[in-house]
């Protein structure tokens, strides 16, 4: 009896190993699936975007400028470079310091399509994005830690305009504009800050190297 005992205890724990082992390998499968899906998601995503200009071709962009201090940036610095920290964005500030650049305007940097405007709450605060279509590829602008918002989801914008102002998230932090640019859209709001950069650019270099 005892052997057979044994015999059963051993039965069943290689029963319950196999399942584990199952259990690990849905586990893994489901994860790359996940990986697919997001990626068709995007690549659909990005396919999509194009027919936003296909009937309004005013609003593709013929050239980048900076947000602030238009067009060049004016009375301005680049406070926290991308990549400076692991930052995924330039954080822009009044040459004057502390809060002196809060209220200022924000200007769309190129033609676009403003695809959201939103409360994040938290560190993000008023966040805005925009779509543009340069040399037939696709980017996202975003504006983050405004004050106001003078724009509609959903509508085109030119160069130039305004978006809304410089905010502080109430306090959180001394006023200035974080700026993101994507090539990739409709990325989750993120952190702000990661080493892994697939999907963002510099936003300073970019801007240089496709102004008009």
């Amino acid at each position: 009896m005892k052997r057979f005992g044994v015999v059963v205890a051993l039965i069943f724990l290689t029963c319950l190993s196999c399942k584990k082992n199952q259990k690990t390998h849905v586990t893994e499968s489901t994860s790359k699936n996940g990986i697919e899906k997001n990626h068709s998601a995007n690549l659909a995503s990005q396919k999509s975007a194009k027919t936003l200009f296909t009937n309004h071709t005013e609003f593709i962009s013929n050239g980048f400028d900076f947000p602030v201090g238009k067009p060049d940036g004016h009375q301005y610095y680049n406070a926290q470079k991308f990549q400076e920290n692991d930052h995924l964005g330039d954080d822009w500030n009044g040459i004057h310091g502390g809060n002196s650049d809060l209220g200022d305007p924000i200007y769309a940097i190129a033609n676009g399509y403003i695809s959201e405007v939103k409360d994040y709450g938290g560190g993000w605060g008023n966040v805005i994005r925009v779509v543009h279509q340069h040399k037939d590829q696709l980017y996202e602008s975003l504006y983050a830690h405004c004050d106001s918002v003078v724009v509609l989801e959903d509508t085109y914008i030119k160069k130039g305009e305004q978006l809304g102002t410089i905010g502080n998230c109430n306090g959180r932090y001394l006023a200035h504009l974080h700026l993101e640019i994507r090539d990739i859209l409709n990325l989750d709001i993120g952190s702000g800050y990661g080493s892994d950069i697939t999907g963002y650019l510099d936003p300073t270099l970019f801007i240089t190297k496709n102004r008009k």
